[in-house]
């Protein structure tokens, strides 16, 4: 029965995830080929050429895409889960590595990450840019028009109910678009066949033979035809592999390479058409509703970047890596589908900004392809660890697997960076400061819970050495502290202020641990310490959503106790870190920064889902 209901869901989840996955490479055909030959400068649009270039693309989506993501990359799961921080948590857990050492490993792992926050600024600009500027070819006259309709777009892009609303659409839309992408080609193909000679080697080997310095100029305009590969790994536990790999052979590669083929086929009839060979395949009377339909295609892939960018900030708050941000679920049926008012806000400004600097989509093709190629190249380095150390393979077989990899992310790390100066900066400068926050974040957090433990009292020694000058009074007090070895300083001051402590008092420490989810069997561990204390934690995984009240409720039914969350008050530290001089910590600056962050996260109640009602703050002051 089991089998037979995954069967009859297997259609939906292939349609569904052709949406959300592929949207992203499903859009390069509006401008990949057209870059190819626009990075080519002077090479004569002939038949060797043409072809030549064709085969190359073939081969990289085979290679990159169908053998390294498919058939490699995505049998690294983390508990079914995928995208670079779950590999990262994954290597964490798995790798035998001296702890000096995962240093390298986080670094490569928030690069990685940084880089995909790179990439869901720039995806939206030159999706939605690429698609309107169909309209150029339709008419002349709305050329001044194509980068404020490119901007009106853009604003509805970060519409907060957009993805939760047009989530039921997704698959049904991509796949017209594949189905249009597909039909398209066909129809140049039947009328220059000879193009179908791209899928041989001989043209990709002949062509670099015969042009070494053109190829690898060409080679960084033709990675944006397999932009999406970290998608395809990063969106696996939504759906899971086979839906994705049945999506991809039956539908995606078949549509996106006699698309490819079709430009090629008009080119060889046409040369002038690289113009935009996109657009001139289509049939005149069908040009606007392809414009619409590309919009559509660009909206979708787009929205599917901006959804990753925000799962992935979520999972780094989970694990520590960034500060509390207030996120909002915009779906009541699907757990993945969340909105993060901040992040939202910053995209729209930088896709704004990026739109205005660079007009046009050649331009910012130039800033997409190194955040591609750097995340790939991070993507290679973290699956060659997994294999190593979760796989146990040995090191001659992993490096025989690998190194064809390798040498294919640094030939298109290498090509990609020759456009530096000409746009490359931007994803840098953002994966940058990205990985600056993540790693600065991380340092202050650890800095801040050593100084929090060798500043107030073990736990153990504060419970025997509690006196008669302590007045306990009726309720529950529970104490949300990271450092549950030590007296929460929230305690302290009640005791302090207040002179009194409450019949019970429940020290609770949030684990998050490195897999997607944890079951609520594992959720809870209860201690208890004394006749009035007792010891908490609740664990979920980077994917869970933490509710306190919830798991307090599943603590309570265990120790026997009756719950009632009005009887309870939820006791939270305010802390305020102040710099200091002479302290052994991070640079100024970083501290600084630090404080920031630290000073403008969202309240742990708000995080933990707990009524505000019931929450008592105190403060306290921390130097680092």
């Amino acid at each position: 029965m089991q089998s037979s209901a995954k069967k009859a869901a297997l259609p939906a989840m292939t349609l569904a995830a052709l949406g959300v996955v592929f949207g992203d490479i499903g859009t390069s055909p509006l401008y990949a080929l057209k870059e190819s030959f626009h990075a080519a400068h002077g090479l004569g649009i002939q038949p060797e050429n043409v072809l030549g270039i064709l085969s190359i693309i073939f081969w990289c989506l085979t290679l990159i895409i169908s053998i390294k993501y498919i058939a490699v990359v995505m049998r690294a799961d983390n508990n079914g889960e995928g995208g670079i921080m779950a590999l990262l948590a994954l290597n964490l857990r798995k790798a035998k590595i001296p702890e000096d050492k995962k240093i390298y490993l986080i670094a490569i792992g928030f690069i990685g990450a940084s880089l995909f926050f790179g990439d869901g600024i720039i995806t939206p600009a030159i999706s939605v840019l690429s698609a309107v500027e169909g309209l150029s070819v339709a008419t002349d006259v709305l050329d001044p028009f194509i980068v404020p309709i490119a901007i009106v777009i853009t604003l509805f892009l970060m519409q907060k109910k957009g993805t939760a609303f047009v989530g039921k659409f997704f698959g049904p839309i991509t796949l017209i678009w594949f189905l249009s992408l597909g039909i398209l080609g066909i129809s140049s193909i039947i009328q220059t066949p000879v193009v179908l000679g791209m899928f041989s080697p001989h043209w990709a080997i002949q062509f670099i033979y015969t042009h070494p310095v053109m190829s690898f100029f060409i080679m960084g305009a033709v990675v944006l035809t397999v932009t999406g590969g970290e998608a395809l790994y990063a969106d696996m536990g939504h759906f899971g592999p086979f839906p994705i790999r049945l999506a991809w052979f039956s539908i995606v590669l078949p549509s996106l390479l006699l698309n490819y083929a079709g430009q090629g086929a008009l080119l060889l009839r046409n040369p002038a058409a690289i113009e935009n060979p996109f657009y001139l395949l289509v049939p005149s009377w069908a040009l606007y509703p392809m414009i619409v339909l590309a919009t559509m295609a660009a909206v979708i892939a787009s929205q599917a970047v901006i959804s990753g960018v925000f799962s992935l900030a979520r999972q780094a708050i989970q694990l520590g890596y960034l500060p509390r941000l207030t996120i909002k679920h915009t779906s009541e049926s699907e757990e993945g589908q969340i909105y993060v008012p901040f992040l939202n806000w910053l995209l729209l400004v930088a896709i704004i900004v990026l739109i205005l600097i660079f007009q046009n989509s050649s331009n910012l093709a130039s800033a997409y392809g190194l955040a591609v190629t750097l995340t790939m190249l991070c993507d290679t380095i973290l699956v060659a660890v997994f294999i190593y150390s979760a796989w146990k393979w040995s090191l001659p077989k992993v490096l025989l697997l690998i190194i064809p990899f390798l040498i294919i992310d640094l030939v298109l790390v290498s090509a990609t960076s020759l456009k530096m100066f000409s746009g490359g900066w931007v994803p840098l400068l953002i994966g940058a400061i990205a990985v600056t926050i993540l790693m600065t974040w991380k340092r202050g957090r650890e800095i801040t819970f050593a100084r929090l433990e060798h500043d107030t009292l073990p736990l153990d020694l504060f419970v025997k050495s509690i006196g008669n000058e302590v007045h306990w009074v009726s309720g529950d007090a529970v104490f949300l502290t990271g450092t549950p070895n030590v007296v929460p300083h929230a305690m302290l001051h009640n005791i302090k202020h207040n002179k009194v402590l409450h019949e019970r008092n429940i020290l609770v420490t949030v684990v998050v641990q490195d897999i997607p989810y944890v079951s609520q069997d594992e959720r809870i561990a209860v201690e208890t310490l004394a006749d009035h204390f007792y010891r908490i934690k609740i664990y979920y995984g980077f994917k869970d959503e933490p509710n306190v009240p919830k798991a307090l409720r599943q603590a309570y039914e265990q120790l026997e106790i009756e719950y009632d969350l009005m009887q309870i008050s939820f006791f939270i530290s305010r802390d305020r870190i102040i710099s200091t001089v002479g302290q052994q910590g991070m640079r100024p600056w970083r501290e600084k920064l630090f404080i920031s962050m630290q000073r403008n996260t969202s309240p742990v109640s708000d995080f933990y889902q707990i009524p505000t009602n019931r929450v008592v703050e105190l403060g306290s002051q921390i130097e680092i």
